[in-house]
Order: C-alpha cells, then sequence, then structure tokens
C-alpha cells in the first residue's frame, strides 16, 4: 500500500502505528469535524487491574462542527499528572520504562495549546525511540472518498470498533506484557505498551503486524 488516511491520535494503538510503518505516505486529517470518544483524545493502556483509559481533556468549541486542528486543550482535572503516574503505575516494572521515561516527561511538564501539536510532537518522539521514519503529512483540505487505492482508517481505528471485523490487514502478533499472567494478554493497546514492554524490538512487531508483509 502506498497511502493510508488517518486520524490524529493520543498514543496511538499498535494498528495505528503498524500501518504507519508499512505505508509510503501518511496523510493525518485535520480539517475533519473533532468527534469526542474516539483516538484523537485518548489511549488505552493495561493497569495492574486491567485496561485503563487515559483522556485528555479539550476546550468546548466554538461551533458543533469544528475542525480537529482548532481543538485546544484544557488544563482541567491536573490530567498531566494523572496520565504520567497511570504510565508509571501500568509500566513501571517493565523491562524499558525507566529507560524511556524521560523522553516522555517533557510531553507531560510542558503546555500544548492544541491536541493535533501534542499529538504529532509525541508520535514524531515515538517513532524516533523505535526507529521508525514515516512520512508524515497533514491534510490540506476535507476528502470524503480518498479514492486513487488509497486506505482510509479514519473512522476505522476507533476504540468503539473490532479491528478484526474492520480491518483485514492489520493481524494481532502477542507478545509479552507485564501483567499476562494476571490479565491474559491484551490485543491492540497503544504504542507505549507496546515500547516500554519490548523496546527496539517493537519495529520487528509491528511490521509482523501487517498482513502480506514479509519479516
Amino acid at each position: 500500500m502506498e497511502v493510508v488516511y488517518l486520524t490524529t491520535a493520543y498514543l496511538a494503538p499498535i494498528e495505528y502505528y503498524a500501518h504507519m510503518l508499512v505505508t509510503d505516505k501518511v496523510w493525518v486529517e485535520q480539517h475533519d469535524h473533532y468527534l469526542k470518544q474516539t483516538y484523537r483524545n485518548r489511549c488505552i493502556i493495561a493497569g495492574p487491574s486491567g485496561k485503563v483509559v487515559l483522556t485528555v481533556p479539550t476546550m468546548k468549541p466554538d461551533s458543533p462542527k469544528c475542525p480537529t486542528k482548532d481543538i485546544r486543550i484544557s488544563d482541567h482535572g491536573n490530567w498531566r499528572h494523572l496520565h504520567l503516574y497511570a504510565l508509571e503505575s501500568a509500566y513501571g516494572n517493565t523491562p524499558y520504562f525507566e529507560y524511556y521515561r524521560d523522553d516522555f516527561l517533557p510531553f507531560y511538564e510542558k503546555r500544548y495549546d492544541f491536541l493535533m501539536d501534542f499529538n504529532e510532537a509525541l508520535q514524531e518522539m515515538i517513532c524516533g525511540l523505535i526507529d521508525m521514519q514515516p512520512c508524515v503529512k497533514r491534510t490540506s483540505e476535507y476528502i470524503k472518498e480518498v479514492g486513487n487505492g488509497a486506505l482510509d482508517l479514519r473512522e476505522v481505528i476507533h476504540p468503539k470498533r473490532d479491528y478484526a471485523m474492520e480491518d483485514e490487514v492489520f493481524k494481532v502478533v502477542p507478545y509479552y506484557q507485564v501483567f499476562q499472567e494476571k490479565l491474559g494478554f491484551i490485543p491492540n493497546l497503544s504504542i507505549v505498551d507496546l515500547v516500554f514492554n519490548l523496546g527496539p524490538e517493537s519495529l520487528l512487531l509491528l511490521k509482523q503486524s501487517i498482513n502480506n508483509v514479509e519479516d
């Protein structure tokens, strides 16, 4: 595949990064109408008791059809401290948490105005950690039907949709998770679950997670 369309995403799931890895060009949609309860401002990690949803609070937009690019982050609820604490609680005992912790800290100390800027900066940092060099651009306009053989995953990769039913290209490849003996393996969590557990080997697993891609 050559082109994929994605929404912006906060610490996106493994499925998202797997598509980024094997695609020649990634278009991140910024002109869509912002929707709540999506990966745009939330991620799912594995805590000691099971799945934990981390949500970045956003300011109420001026209109119900506000473009995602204009969505601002809210300081409500001391969320940065809570997210960092949740990551430490979930992954403090993983093989690579201490190794990567300092790379994540600045994102929970600095204040970003816009959600897309925050997501993009986090994504670039994570790609650097696992040696990914995707060609990522923001869209210049909203195109309802992408056409030309491009893969449109803007509403496919969604926390309320079953990736097994919606995405025939992505496949789950199990890996070590720190709470696996207690919880069982939990698939398609945030990329941080993979990075903190596997470190540099994350890239190989992402490649294996896309059908028809040779090892």
